[in-house]
């Protein structure tokens, strides 16, 4: 069993000193604070007491399995992207909630909110509303849709940028299945929430530099579409186009794990020199000299099919190891491929101590993946486990001295 580590008693990140009121919730905004807290900033999340037909809070509380007896609200995604984080419940319909957040906000330095922004507006939450109270307030809304274009405003979730992004184009450029088809996993929030994160360090810099607050609009669609086009822009990129979209070696059906006598390797030979080592330790070097397909790396490049089939015969040929062992000394890029099953006993995660294990005082032990940048000065840190909500309602409304009139 995983050693239970404590948390530590401080923030030593470099945005220890900043308060963040997090009107986020799901994952896009929620990963985002979570960045934030991790490197120190005071994230308190805003949570509202549901409905009468939901129990409340951040619905991600309520996703997935819990073990039994373990409280509802501490669902595995919640706690993954949630810790760090203060849970404070008020009622915004509620007249002295909305003096309790007028209060609150004075006490901040960035307002983050991923409630529509007309929403926000109806409860006097729109940046003008907020900006009256905090005149520097770095103010960040992550909206589904630039508010400039036709969609400003509409709802917007993973599964619908992923569809509007051209996201959804990838697979069926790759192996040509038409059937346009979402990546298994929440690309469209965490990619616009690493867009958050930044956004938001930005605006404190130039805050400091200037003391300006100002309002940040954080875009999915435009995130993730800009995040995609990166490489497949490609052959339009050019005033008029030349080609086709989508980067030819990445939209290649033999760009994958490739299968070994025993399992599968990662590998990626980059340079003429990776190439050729490789292929001669493989036993085809002489096929490869005599292929004028593969002279250099443009010709290569035209040929990536072809290539990256050659790579999938070569692959057979030895075990994992044999070629993690063959392959390594020669600095040509090769990794084992893991199963989800396989990431715990992985050599480098348990080297770097990626996964720790901690007591929920309520919720029980559990994981968490330490903050992955490294800072040397400012080290992140895990000070806080994910709250239960509103578990901290009465301590922050202390702290802006509650009853005192905005």
């Amino acid at each position: 069993m995983a050693e239970t580590r404590q948390l530590e008693s401080k923030a030593t990140g470099p945005l220890a000193g900043v308060r963040v009121l997090d009107l986020t919730s799901v994952v896009n905004g929620a990963y985002a604070t979570q960045i934030l807290a991790d490197q120190g900033a005071d994230v308190i999340k805003l949570e509202d007491p549901g409905s009468g037909r939901g129990a409340g809070g951040d619905i991600m509380r309520w996703a997935g399995h819990v073990p039994e007896g373990t409280p509802r609200d501490m669902g595995p995604i919640f706690l993954a992207i949630n810790r760090n984080k203060r849970s404070v419940v008020l009622d915004l319909k509620q007249e002295s909630a909305r003096r309790a957040i007028r209060r609150l906000i004075r006490s901040c330095d960035v307002f983050a909110a991923s409630i529509r922004y007309e929403g926000l507006k109806r409860l006097g939450l729109g940046y003008e509303d907020v900006k009256a109270i905090r005149p520097d307030i770095v103010y960040v809304h992550a909206a589904g849709y630039g508010s400039d274009g036709p969609y400003a405003g509409e709802p917007a979730y993973d599964d619908l940028i992923q569809s509007a992004s051209g996201l959804a184009d990838v697979l069926p450029r790759t192996d040509g299945n038409p059937t346009p088809r979402i990546l298994p996993t929440l690309v469209a929030d965490k990619v616009s929430g690493l867009f958050m994160a930044q956004a938001v360090t930005a605006a404190l810099l130039h805050r400091a530099r200037t003391g300006e607050g100002q309002f940040v609009e954080v875009p999915m669609l435009e995130c993730v579409t800009s995040f995609l086009l990166v490489e497949h822009l490609y052959d339009h990129t050019w005033e008029p186009a030349i080609g086709q979209w989508g980067y030819q070696r990445v939209i290649n059906p033999y760009r994958k794990p490739f299968a070994t006598k025993d399992g599968y390797i990662g590998l990626l030979p980059y340079t003429d020199r990776q190439w050729d080592q490789f292929f001669e330790v493989a036993g085809f070097g002489e096929q490869i000299k005599q292929d004028p397909r593969f002279a250099d790396y443009a010709t290569r490049a035209k040929h990536t099919h072809e290539l990256y089939a050659l790579v999938e015969e070569a692959a057979a040929t030895k075990t994992t190891q044999e070629w993690l062992d063959l392959l390594k000394p020669l600095s040509i890029p090769v990794v084992k491929t893991n199963r989800m099953d396989d990431l715990d006993a992985e050599p480098h995660l348990k080297a770097v101590g990626f996964f720790q294990t901690y007591e929920h005082p309520e919720a029980g032990r559990y994981r968490a993946m330490k903050p992955p940048v490294k800072f040397s000065r400012t080290p992140a840190n895990i000070r806080r486990h994910p709250p239960r909500l509103g578990e901290h309602t009465d301590e922050i409304l202390a702290e802006v001295r509650d009853g005192e009139e905005a």
